[in-house]
């Protein structure tokens, strides 16, 4: 499988990259040789958050009217604005859209309790309108993996002020022909047990690395890892390579990069917009 970093900016957008955004994609010889036959042997996208300016991006890599599913780590705007203007460009594009066709689309959009409520609000559904018919919304349940074609998705809780949570993602290897591989993303957390767990013998950690040590810690625990926490995760763990992300523009990215060298010997880089990784 393969991660592409659409957007890697924190807690707002920057002025290189959205907001965070990260796709998945499973080719669709891996999904055959996963075990997946007929129609299902095809090319799988889903997108992990949706943040600021996140739809914008994804379009350079996939057309959003082939995602199979989206799944929201939280509902602050950084991580699922765009759910807005995904469903814009899913209701109304002139060819494909459900207002031209007819036909229902029932994409898979997972997230926390209040998903459904809350992505409503931010696009202004009058009381009683809802997004069903395009979106088929769900709620993630701590522990219950959720398949997606080859991709296994188990969410777990995080320690952030509202519900929240990160994923465990487990595929088909790209760089492991007939295995399989795991992602661990952090979402937004403090470090916590769970974060550790998700992450134990991980192929690829993408972590969060919002503040610094020093500067961020008159901010109340629970919010957000520095670069040190994050490899002290990664090393507890035993996560194989680490990206950093989520690093808002005010923030000198170098700082992180430092912190979690300085507690973590495996391969450490700083995610970039729009790259590529294969796991």
């Amino acid at each position: 499988m393969r991660l592409v970093t659409v957007g890697v900016a924190g807690s707002f957008p920057g002025p290189r990259s959205p907001a965070s955004t990260y796709l998945l994609q499973v080719p669709g010889e891996l999904a055959a040789a996963s075990g997946l036959t007929g129609a299902d042997a095809r090319d799988w996208n889903v997108v992990l958050d949706l943040g600021n300016g996140g739809l914008g991006a994804l379009q350079r890599h996939v057309d959003p009217n082939d995602l199979d599913a989206v799944g929201i780590s939280h509902m602050h705007p950084d991580h699922s604005a765009d759910l807005s203007g995904l469903y814009v460009y899913l209701k109304y594009h002139p060819e494909r859209g459900v207002a031209r066709t007819g036909r229902p689309r029932h994409l898979p959009v997972l997230g926390p309790a209040d998903v459904a409520e809350r992505a409503g609000v931010a696009y202004g559904l009058e009381p009683g309108e809802t997004m069903e018919g395009v979106f088929d919304f769900g709620v993630w349940q701590p522990g219950r993996t959720v398949r997606v074609g080859p991709l296994e998705i188990e969410p777990f809780r995080v320690f952030h002020p509202i519900e929240a949570y990160g994923f465990r993602v487990t595929g088909p290897s790209s760089l492991r022909p007939g295995e399989r591989a795991t992602l661990t993303y952090s979402g937004d957390t403090d470090r916590c047990e769970a974060v550790v767990a998700a992450s134990r013998d991980t192929d690829l950690l993408l972590a969060e690395a919002a503040f610094q040590e020093g500067r961020d810690d008159v901010v109340e625990p629970g919010i957000h890892l520095t670069g040190r926490r994050a490899g002290q995760v990664a090393a507890q763990a035993g996560a194989q390579r680490m990206l950093l992300t989520h690093l808002p523009a005010w923030s000198d990215p170098q700082v992180a990069l430092h912190e979690a060298r300085d507690v973590y010997d495996g391969r450490v880089e700083l995610a970039r917009p729009d790259a590529a990784y294969e796991i």
